[in-house]
């Protein structure tokens, strides 16, 4: 009797499970629905930041010109298809071609993000990066990411820094050192500025106001503490708050050469991946000192604006460096269909940042999963029209 009263409860916790991800498919069938949530949900600083790009934000909307033009012959009569979707990448296998991409400040759009995105990949079983800039420490979200963390780094001015954060983010579980190379200097994302983003923010009738009428990330923020950059502020003198461009991030910040890669090559024991590669001449030279992956990326349009759309460059690096050496993608990424994109143009993997933060922001920590659900199918339907299970087949259907 208690055997059967069990049965029932369990089947009515699948129909609501079930019935829970269909009322979230029919509201937020796509990320851009999950932003329009976002937006409606968190302070509009804190959008400011996420959402930008750099000047007009002409190289954001080249990114996504450049994935549009990318076609595919469908075909027919293929029978049933079962896409496989997991993917090795640098000895460890994810259950997904996709992952989270380092995003710094990620506490600001939502309170308790990185813990809440650490503990989904870590259950996923798909990658987190954790930044520099985050608003959390290594020692805090490692054990969540558990060997899904990655660590990303801005690489400090003061070597003494530089290996004591190499030295913490080990010590917190993260397996690959992801090294960012394309923020030589500030950009001016003057959408940010116009948003008189600070952090922590600074008390003015405008913060107060946009605190005021987002009550849900506000009672968050109280719980979880005001956003602070803990990792870069273990190293400076936090008494005065500076413009998000002059954070303690900023002020550690160096601006690393190839010698820099050679030192981080010794001291990190780890794979080592070189996120921010556009240039097929650097990637060769990259390979050559011993990294273990490269990361084509633009930085989403956030650093420089008069440059190449990043999948424009990723078959030209793919062809430079040969088929073995693992590659990463970034930039713009929007749909299942996109990561399809950069799988047949070259990447072994691909990684999203602003995506996720939309889908916490957007529904808390449904938020990932959701968001898991929206890509994957995306990819298995647009996998059956093309007609192929794996993504190595993709390349044979490009146009």
């Amino acid at each position: 009797m208690n055997s059967g009263k069990a049965s029932e409860r369990l089947d009515s916790c699948r129909e609501w499970r079930a019935n829970a991800v269909m009322d979230l498919d029919l509201s937020y069938p796509a990320i851009s629905d999950l932003r329009r949530r976002a937006r409606r949900r968190i302070p509009h600083f804190a959008f400011e930041y996420l959402d930008s790009a750099t000047g007009a934000e002409l190289q954001a909307q080249r990114n996504r010109d450049a994935l549009d033009a990318v076609l595919f012959m469908p075909d027919i009569l293929k029978g049933p298809q079962q896409p496989v979707f997991e993917t090795s990448f640098l000895g460890q296998t994810y259950t997904r071609p996709f992952g989270i991409a380092p995003v710094g400040m990620s506490g600001l759009m939502w309170p308790g993000m990185e813990a809440i995105l650490a503990r989904y990949a870590q259950e996923a079983r798909i990658p987190y990066g954790l930044s520099t800039v985050a608003t959390r420490l290594p020692e805090e979200i490692g054990p969540l990411a558990g060997d899904m963390g990655w660590f990303q780094l801005y690489c400090p001015a003061d070597p003494e820094i530089r290996r004591d954060m190499l030295r913490r983010a080990r010590k917190a579980g993260f397996t690959k050192l992801v090294f960012t190379v394309d923020v030589p200097d500030d950009s001016r994302r003057e959408r940010q500025r116009r948003a008189k983003l600070t952090l922590p923010p600074k008390i003015t009738p405008r913060v107060i106001w946009e605190v005021l009428t987002h009550p849900l990330w506000s009672l968050g923020t109280l719980q979880t503490g005001a956003p602070r950059l803990r990792l870069p502020e273990s190293y400076v003198d936090t008494t005065q708050a500076r413009s998000s461009l002059h954070h303690a991030g900023h002020i550690i910040r160096g601006t690393p050469d190839w010698d820099t890669l050679s030192a981080l090559r010794e001291e990190w024991p780890g794979d080592l991946i070189v996120k921010g590669v556009l240039c097929t001449d650097a990637a060769q030279r990259l390979v050559k000192a011993g990294v273990d992956a490269l990361w084509v990326s633009n930085h989403t349009g956030r650093q420089f604006e008069p440059g190449p759309a990043s999948i424009h460059m990723l078959p030209k690096i793919r062809a430079a460096v040969g088929p073995d050496v693992p590659l990463l993608f970034d930039s713009g990424i929007a749909s299942g269909m996109d990561i399809l994109r950069a799988l047949a143009l070259g990447a072994d993997f691909v990684m999203l940042g602003r995506a996720w933060h939309y889908a916490v922001a957007a529904l808390g920590s449904a938020g990932p999963a959701h968001l898991t659900h929206i890509l994957s199918e995306d990819m298995k339907l647009n996998m059956a029209q093309i007609g192929v299970e794996r993504f190595e087949q993709l390349s044979e259907r490009l146009i």
